[in-house]
């Protein structure tokens, strides 16, 4: 196992440190309940060749995609090559941290997925020990030279988009510490994170859902003082038109 001090060159390299591991093994938890239980044809992941976080996908197409060597499709992420309304589900792992325009990538997204179509997106969160680390610290490398991106943000972009976010949780609550036997000393931070301080995981994930609303008959605003006028003057009026039709008939 390389020395996780060194500088990774990529996010898939920091993932083969002791520090990167301790993460990964989280997010693939993750994706593995949270896909098994999504329905659908065609499924992309976009990033990280080397990990497969559709493994437990019941999905007949599952695809891993990005502009890194080792993806079945090479792209650029907020150019996605998919025809409009074509996808299933979208994964999105620490992808917006580290492209140029995270909100054209979200855009993107939007537009490739279905209605109802998922979108689970995995991010370093700024506000915990691994954001303190990433604002104090060296930002050199994987994955400290990305750019953390708040959990609020995130979910006022998926607001603007038309996403609605219907699940999510924190994890990765040790901190940022590089040998496994520190962060095994960590463990109970782990465990007691979701009760304690649940919004200071290291990394955090969104489950969103693309809404398209259906189109809602507008019916017209009648004027409610015309409309009082006009009942007294009807019954008149019915007895002018059946007189009228009376004198013809003879």
């Amino acid at each position: 196992m390389p020395n996780s001090k060194l500088i990774a060159h990529s996010l898939d390299e920091w993932f083969t440190s002791e520090q990167g591991g301790y993460v990964l093994e989280r997010e693939q938890a993750y994706f593995d309940q949270v896909v098994a239980d999504l329905f659908g044809f065609n499924a992309v992941q976009l990033g990280l060749p080397s990990q497969d976080f559709l493994r437990q996908s019941r999905m007949a197409l599952r695809v891993k995609a990005g502009n890194q060597t080792g993806n079945d499709v090479r792209l650029c992420c907020d150019e996605l090559p998919f025809e409009s309304d074509s996808l299933d589900m979208l994964l999105v792992p620490h992808v917006l941290e580290f492209t140029d325009n995270p909100h054209q990538t979200l855009r993107e997204a939007q537009r490739v997925l279905m209605p109802e179509g998922n979108l689970i997106i995995s991010g370093f969160n700024p506000l915990s020990l691994w954001g303190l680390h990433h604002a104090l610290g060296r930002r050199e490398g994987y994955p400290w030279g990305g750019k953390f991106i708040g959990l609020a943000r995130l979910k006022d972009w998926l607001a603007l988009l038309g996403f609605e976010v219907i699940g999510g949780r924190f994890a990765a609550y040790a901190p940022p510490v590089h040998q496994a036997k520190w962060l095994e000393r960590f463990e109970f931070m782990e465990k007691a994170g979701d009760r304690w301080w649940a919004v200071s995981g290291g990394v955090y994930f969104l489950h969103a859902v693309k809404r398209v609303h259906g189109v809602r008959l507008i019916k017209p605003q009648w004027n409610s003082g015309l409309v009082k006028n006009l009942l007294p003057v009807a019954p008149k009026l019915n007895n002018r038109l059946t007189q009228r039709n009376e004198s013809e008939s003879q």
